[in-house]
């Protein structure tokens, strides 16, 4: 008789249209909810693109009218607030987010504002009152044009006042009603980009996978995810092709599925203050401290929780990494931090002292880091496991 699984949940997930091409599909879908569209894209990388140019001719084509917002850097509250304090007067069918993480958390966060239009402040999490969020949300189309966040599958925009915190705004009713994966968009990618939010969907692929909240579900996906990062990553950034392209489009997009069910670990849990208190790019924190965290949590959970599923868990991923389906479990964890820290160097990642990070920023870093993803590390780590993360990455 096979073994029982443990009761878990999923909650909603966007329609998805995923391949090359699934842009073109855009237009129809918007407008099935009216001809009035609100876009919230980056400043330059898709608005200026030719992709952009045809995108346009296909809505005009449709008879759909649109208003642009432009997010620069990582949207603010005070940001979100005052493109909803603008723009609520007008009745909008849907908002159409087109971009990085960034512009789709903005655009996430404005949707679901737009027609109750009070203060993001009200909800988000750590800050102010807490207010649950009550909607109703403007209904939402989310078009990634890099593969990292995995934004375009949650239900959390992360908001940040830079020196003060970096925070999410988080409700089931905040998920897009669409989301449209089209590898295409990931070709103007510089390689640099490409590599922090590559490591940003791995690093949210393997935490997810080793979370305290995982489940059978979320273990398919992240496996197929970690997989396709495994073959694509350093391809893509090393030259871009269609295949590799589409594999990390994949990855992304099942990182975000991932975290938005089981949550995330120690590297987002420091990601949250290093990314609120200096000007690091999220996913370069993923991408930097990606191996540094992982053994450390293998070391501290071989010494004190031998029987933890998490072990296994990374042997399995370091078996697959290795090819070599005999390696017993220490080897195979090895393995696997091993090749990170190779990743660490062929992709260039910088180190947190080119941002300004220096040895006696780390304990406010560490003292900020307890609440969101790092609750649902594998174990908890003690202050001086995390100092030591960071140390070695200074």
């Amino acid at each position: 008789m096979s073994d029982c699984f443990l009761p878990f949940s999923i909650s909603r997930l966007p329609r998805i249209e995923f391949g090359s091409g699934a842009i073109d599909r855009l237009p129809g879908i918007a407008a099935g909810y009216g001809r009035r569209l609100l876009l919230v894209s980056g400043q330059r990388s898709f608005v200026e693109s030719d992709g952009a140019s045809r995108l346009f001719a296909q809505l005009r084509q449709r008879g759909l009218n649109w208003e642009q917002v432009r997010v620069s850097g990582e949207p603010s509250p005070d940001f979100v607030d005052a493109a909803v304090a603008a723009l609520r007067a007008t009745q909008w069918d849907c908002v159409i987010g087109i971009g990085g993480g960034s512009a789709l958390d903005a655009a996430k966060a404005i949707a679901g504002l737009l027609r109750p239009g009070n203060s993001v402040l009200e909800h988000l999490e750590g800050v102010g009152p807490e207010r649950p969020y009550i909607g109703t949300a403007t209904p939402f189309i989310a078009v990634p044009t890099t593969a990292g966040t995995g934004s375009e599958a949650t239900r959390n925009a992360v908001l940040t006042v830079p020196g003060g915190f970096k925070k999410s705004f988080r409700d089931a009713r905040l998920v897009a009603e669409w989301a449209i994966v089209d590898p295409d968009l990931l070709a103007t990618c510089p390689p640099a980009l490409i590599a922090a939010d590559g490591l940003d969907a791995f690093t949210q692929l393997l935490e997810a996978f080793v979370s305290t909240r995982a489940n059978p579900l979320t273990d398919s996906l992240a496996r197929s995810g970690i997989m396709a990062a495994r073959d694509s990553l350093l391809a893509l950034y090393r030259q871009q092709s269609a295949a590799a392209r589409s594999q990390m489009a994949y990855a992304s997009l099942c990182s975000g599925i991932c975290l938005a069910q089981t949550g995330l670990g120690a590297v987002h849990g420091l990601a949250s203050p290093l990314g609120a208190f200096f000007p690091i790019p999220h996913g370069v924190v993923c991408g930097t401290l990606v191996a540094s965290a992982t053994a450390c949590n293998i070391a501290a959970l071989e010494a004190r929780e031998p029987d933890n599923p998490a072990l296994p868990k990374y042997a399995e991923i370091g078996r697959r990494f290795a090819m070599q389906k005999g390696l017993n479990g220490p080897d195979a964890r090895r393995f696997l931090v091993d090749t990170l820290r190779r990743w660490e160097t062929e992709l260039d990642l910088p180190r947190l002292a080119a941002y300004g990070i220096g040895e006696d920023d780390l304990p406010r870093i560490v003292a900020a880091s307890r609440a969101g993803s790092m609750k649902t590390n594998p174990l908890v780590l003690s202050d001086s496991e995390l100092l030591q993360m960071l140390v070695a990455r200074l």
